[in-house]
């Protein structure tokens, strides 16, 4: 069936919409462009590029446009790597144990198990803002040899996996930063890609989050991998979207490439492809990604089969990426938004015998501590719309059943009191062969040393576990504690994997 003609003066307004709390007083903003194959029909803008100039944000104001780069880094993949089911250890010979079994396709697809450098570091204690080099981390990733789970067996969002494709592509002289060059000249394309946050970017913009009342400057210290180093405007990245949609030049047959069905162990499809997340309104099928770095947000979404897109680029923490790009798309095709999901009880849920556990709260799915909205499918289910956390609960007499990441879960309402469980884990403990150590005392974790020892307050679980929760600069970081044979277990949703010992 046919596509109606895109509706640019119903996708304008719903772009006025979401630029308009931009233009709220001075303050940080964004840029909203549509477009097809040919043109930019629409570009909306709001705030400003720099609280210290004033300067109004428009579409050609660059940004950082974190992990929208990883479908970039598939392109390169496709064209000059290995093949897809070639383990990453045949190419990467510091890694070891499972990770080095991981193949590169499951790397890009989020399907891996590979523990998030990003979340492992954070559980060590080290802070978003602490500086680490790309061989430091190699070298860390070396000492690991555990995953998150058996590859094929579910999803979830890993970082991870770009960094070690992109990596081995390096020896085997591709390097990211010389294919991003390639694109920029045969597409007019002002992209670079930083190795690191401090590394001076032409026209780059300041972002921003906001600290209670005050807005401050995002930074962070992790050496920028593929998997989320490309900085350029809005105009750069629709113009991308433009060179996707008519598969021109070096972009021909990405879409249908990165966009295939790629799929569990079992033979179920997933809806991640490589470095591109499946989506739908009604009947449209979409494809895109998005991108979060401290301070900036992005979105790139394209429906192919319509041919047209939108592009999404901020300089402010609290922008709703995915949201405001699915409201304008919404409005481009004439489709509704989708449903809210009928209330769940809210509260804390955790699984029997595991360390999984979620938190139901103000319509949204809180599982190992990241938030996923959720809406009403066709059956009555509670989901997400994440392709990379797939979420499909329903209310129970026991509790809360269905599938998170695709593995079956049955979680039962947390009954134990706060401070049970607390009194087995007090005292020192260390993390062997990271030179990390935290310390519990009554509710109370720290970690860190002099002024930026940081603390994390502490409640039980049942069942031994304990969730803490601390901040990590403008995020609200929750991670358990799971009891296992020789010591806790620290688990987040994208690393499973870190085991402390206790300090005799």
């Amino acid at each position: 069936m046919p596509h109606p003609a895109p509706d640019w003066s119903a996708a304008h307004a719903a772009a006025e919409a979401v630029a308009a709390p931009w233009r709220e007083g001075v303050a940080p903003g964004g840029a909203i462009l549509a477009f097809d194959a040919r043109r930019i029909a629409v570009e909306v803008a709001g705030g400003v590029e720099s609280l210290a100039t004033g300067a109004p944000f428009s579409g050609g104001s660059v940004v950082r446009y974190a992990s929208v780069t990883k479908h970039v880094l598939a392109a390169l993949a496709l064209e000059a790597g290995p093949a897809l089911d070639e383990p990453l250890g045949a190419h990467l010979p510091f890694l070891r144990g499972d990770l080095a079994g991981v193949p590169f396709g499951r790397a890009l697809d989020m399907t891996g198990g590979l523990p998030d450098v990003r979340e492992t570091l954070a559980l060590l204690g080290i802070s978003v803002t602490e500086v680490t080099e790309a061989a430091a981390i190699e070298d860390f990733l070396g000492r690991q040899s555990a995953l998150n789970f058996t590859p094929g067996h579910e999803i979830s969002y890993s970082n991870t996996g770009y960094r070690l494709v992109e990596a081995a592509l390096a020896r085997r002289g591709h390097p990211f930063a010389g294919f991003v060059a390639r694109l920029s000249a045969s597409l007019g394309l002002a992209w670079t890609a930083p190795e690191h946050w401090s590394d001076p970017v032409p026209g780059l913009v300041p972002g921003y989050w906001l600290d209670g009342g005050t807005w401050r400057l995002g930074m962070a210290g992790l050496h920028l991998s593929a998997s989320g180093c490309l900085t350029g405007s809005g105009h750069d990245l629709a113009r991308w979207g433009q060179a996707l949609l008519a598969g021109e030049g070096l972009a021909a047959g990405l879409l249908a490439r990165q966009g295939a069905p790629r799929h569990l162990a079992d033979g179920r499809a997933t809806g991640y492809g490589l470095g591109l997340a499946h989506g739908r309104l009604g009947p449209v099928a979409l494809l895109g990604h998005g991108g979060s770095h401290v301070g900036y947000k992005t979105y790139l979404l394209l429906a192919p089969e319509a041919g047209c897109g939108v592009v999404i680029v901020s300089n402010r923490e609290d922008t709703a990426s995915y949201g405001a790009a699915l409201r304008v798309m919404a409005g481009l095709l004439g489709q509704p938004l989708p449903t809210p999901a009928a209330p769940l009880p809210e509260g804390l849920y955790a699984e029997p015998g595991s360390p999984h556990w979620l938190e139901i709260r103000g319509g949204a799915a809180h599982v190992l501590g990241s938030a996923e909205a959720l809406y009403a499918a066709e059956d009555g289910a509670a989901v997400s719309l994440s392709a990379h956390l797939p979420v499909r609960l329903r209310a129970t007499a026991e509790g809360l059943a269905g599938e998170v990441g695709h593995a079956a879960r049955l979680y039962r309402p947390v009954t134990a009191a706060p401070e049970e469980g607390l009194e087995a884990i007090q005292g020192t403990w260390r993390f062997p062969g990271e030179h990390a150590s935290f310390t519990v005392e009554g509710d109370r974790l720290a970690c860190g040393i002099g002024p930026a020892r940081r603390v994390a307050t502490l409640r039980g679980m049942g069942e031994g576990r304990i969730l803490a929760e601390r901040r990590d600069g403008p995020w609200s970081s929750r991670f358990l504690l799971a009891p296992m044979e020789g010591g806790l277990k620290l688990v987040a949703n994208r690393s499973r994997v870190l085991v402390a010992e206790r300090d005799h």
